[in-house]
């Protein structure tokens, strides 16, 4: 976990401690493999297209971001004193990476099911949240693709 925790730029001032990196680059793959299957049994009505959009809408920078922050991760992020006084514990590249590296660890060190119950966790009432609006979305462009179709859409 503390691999997890560390930024390069920590690293960079503490030579000799690997980056998050490598772990930032598993949990990616990770996270988007139990998201697709959490997604695939959770909501077997969902064709294929939509099964990719609420992976996408969960998969993303901005999702992580906000996920990480809503569990204080920044505040445990090794980093080094110039991106730590330039509010890198708040920036949202940094979160999602982190982020992605601690599901990284998660899985190196507890194995799926481990990162899957965690992930559930995380994520179980976003996803909702996301199916809901993909309904609302739906709606939305069956309208623009009447409109542009020339027909008249009042």
């Amino acid at each position: 976990m503390r691999q997890a925790l560390s930024h390069r730029s920590w690293c960079a001032e503490y030579p000799g401690n690997p980056s998050n990196e490598r772990l930032e680059f598993l949990g990616d793959a990770v996270l988007g493999w139990v998201v697709a299957d959490i997604a695939y049994h959770r909501y077997t009505d969902l064709p294929e297209g939509k099964l990719t959009d609420l992976r996408k809408a969960v998969v993303n920078a901005t999702a992580l971001a906000q996920m990480a922050d809503s569990v204080g991760l920044g505040e445990s992020i090794l980093l080094g004193k110039g991106e730590a006084a330039a509010g890198g514990r708040r920036k949202p590249s940094i979160l999602s990476d982190t982020l992605e590296a601690v599901i990284g660890a998660v899985y190196v060190d507890g194995g799926p099911d481990s990162v899957r119950h965690v992930l559930t966790g995380l994520l179980g009432h976003r996803l909702d949240d996301v199916v809901d609006r993909l309904a609302v979305l739906d709606h939305k462009t069956a309208l623009q693709e009447l409109c542009s179709t020339g027909r008249r859409c009042t």
